[in-house]
C-alpha cells in the first residue's frame, strides 16, 4: 500500500461510496457478492456496457476506454492536461516521471480542441 492524497471531491466519493456498500473484511473497496476478489471477466463485461451506455456509437467502435486499463492511462492524462505537476502525477500513479511521460501522457479525446484554442491564446498576447 502506499498513501495517495486525493482531492476532497473524490474524498467525499468514496466516503459515500463505503457508506452506501461497506467494505470487504479486509478493507477492499472493490468485492464481489460474497466478499472476495472482484474477476477479471466480471471487470471486463461491466465495462464493455459501461463503454455502450457512456459513449456514443462511433467511440463505441473506436479503441477509446477499450481496457478498463484505460481508467489510469485516462486519469494520468487528464492530470496532465489539467496543469497538474508531472512529478506529483508521476509520485501519485507509483511511478516515475520517465515511465509516466512515456506510457501515460496521450491525448484525450476531443482536447486538441482546448490545446489549441491555448495556442491561439498565447500567440494573441504578441499581437
Amino acid at each position: 500500500m502506499r498513501p495517495t492524497p486525493l482531492p476532497p471531491i473524490l474524498v467525499s466519493i468514496w466516503r459515500d461510496s463505503i457508506d452506501t456498500f461497506g467494505t470487504a473484511d479486509d478493507g477492499r473497496l472493490f468485492f464481489n457478492e460474497r466478499g472476495g476478489l472482484v474477476g477479471s471477466s466480471t471487470y471486463s463485461r461491466v465495462w464493455s456496457e459501461a463503454r455502450e451506455l457512456g459513449l456514443p456509437p462511433e467511440l463505441v467502435a473506436s479503441p477509446l476506454a477499450d481496457r478498463p486499463y484505460d481508467l489510469r492511462h485516462s486519469a494520468l492524462s487528464n492530470w496532465l492536461n489539467a496543469g497538474v505537476d508531472p512529478t506529483e502525477v508521476a509520485e501519485r500513479a507509483g511511478n516515475t516521471v520517465e515511465v509516466l511521460l512515456a506510457r501515460y501522457a496521450k491525448c484525450l479525446h476531443g482536447r486538441h480542441v482546448v490545446d489549441n484554442k491555448r495556442i491561439e491564446d498565447l500567440l494573441l498576447e504578441y499581437e
